[in-house]
């Protein structure tokens, strides 16, 4: 199979990485940028060394760079192509996509910006993609994953989540091997979900320790964070098992307790002090959860949807609540039943 990547960032240049590197894979791979001296510096030094430092390009691994259309002859022969851009940048990608006859994926997580004069509130990915390129299709590539440990090749699990049955084959196809193990998925409103709102809790979990509030506070603040995002899945249309796998706890796990998740950085540096501008500033990379956060709460307010934990991060990055107050105001809320 012919796979293209579209984004050279760290997840994009992690799965172009794992995908040539198999010994036994037939499979051949383009890993696109839009800055042309990025991909000359990784074709000179055969590394992505903004975002992947110390990480080999496996020799097969080819690079292009430029123009990005349909009629360019890496893409025009694709047969899986898979978007590996922000979320910000994912409705300008599917726009330039129509028209392709191969299975697209996603690999960003979290909901679009709300578009004036478009919608009220932001979109999930599916929902972008039903808007600006109905006949793509496309599905998502998510689940609970370090892009450095998956560049290292270190074991891990994915989701490959569509309505169409074909993007989820080629996507197992594409990526399921030694160290990654692929599962596929046809809730992508549940896939989607997880994949958005585990970035908001962590932030929340990050908070918390860097408060030094303690693993009972980490575990409520957990628990009761898959309970908001499984209830606005739920509303949305997901099914409550999708949850309970790995796209939903697995990822919500691993982006709240995990040293290498930026989202719950943004929550530790928030609880030392610094602004919101100097902890977005000093990841280098993006932290989803700081932009999604605000549709999150959007999204549930209206549809009825209650997120306590959701809404207090929007507080806090709106400045509206400091950091000590966050946990003041949860743990003040009215007792109630814990399945509602």
């Amino acid at each position: 199979m012919n796979i293209v990547v579209l984004g050279a960032g760290a997840w994009g240049t992690a799965l172009a990485i794992n995908a040539a590197g198999q010994s036994q894979s037939p499979h051949r791979v383009t890993l696109w940028a839009r800055d042309e001296q990025q991909v000359a510096r990784m074709r000179a030094e055969r590394e992505n060394r903004r975002y992947l430092p110390g990480i080999a390009l496996p020799p097969g691994l080819e690079l292009a760079s430029g123009e990005m259309d349909l009629q360019q002859p890496w893409l025009a022969d694709a047969g899986l192509v898979v978007v590996g851009t922000p979320m910000a940048a994912l409705r300008g990608m599917l726009e330039r996509l129509v028209g392709c006859t191969a299975p697209v994926a996603w690999l960003c997580k979290g909901f679009e910006a709300p578009r004036d004069g478009e919608t009220s509130t932001g979109l999930l990915g599916h929902e972008i993609r039903a808007r600006v390129a109905p006949d793509l299709s496309a599905g998502v590539l998510s689940g609970p994953s370090f892009a450095l440990e998956v560049a290292r090749g270190q074991p891990t699990a994915l989701v490959a989540a569509s309505e169409h049955a074909g993007v989820r084959d080629a996507l197992v196809s594409a990526f399921h091997g030694p160290t990654l193990r692929v599962y596929a998925n046809d809730d992508i409103v549940g896939v989607e979900v997880g994949g958005a709102v585990k970035n908001v809790l962590a932030i929340a979990t990050g908070l918390c320790d860097g408060l030094d509030l303690g693993l009972n506070a980490r575990a409520a603040l957990i628990t009761r964070g898959l309970a908001e995002m499984t209830r606005l899945g739920l509303a949305l249309g997901a099914r409550a098992e999708t949850f309970m796998g790995l796209s939903g706890l697995g990822d919500l796990v691993l982006t709240a307790t995990g040293d290498l998740s930026r989202n719950r950085k943004v929550g530790q540096l928030l609880a030392r002090g610094l602004s919101l501008q100097q902890a977005v500033d000093s990841l280098g990379h993006v932290a989803e959860g700081v932009y999604s956060a605000r549709t999150v709460v959007q999204r549930a307010q209206k549809l009825g949807v209650d997120m306590p934990i959701s809404e207090a991060v929007v507080a806090l990055l709106d400045g509206r609540l400091q950091p000590n107050h966050v946990v003041a105001t949860l743990m003040g809320r009215n007792p109630k039943l814990e399945a509602m």
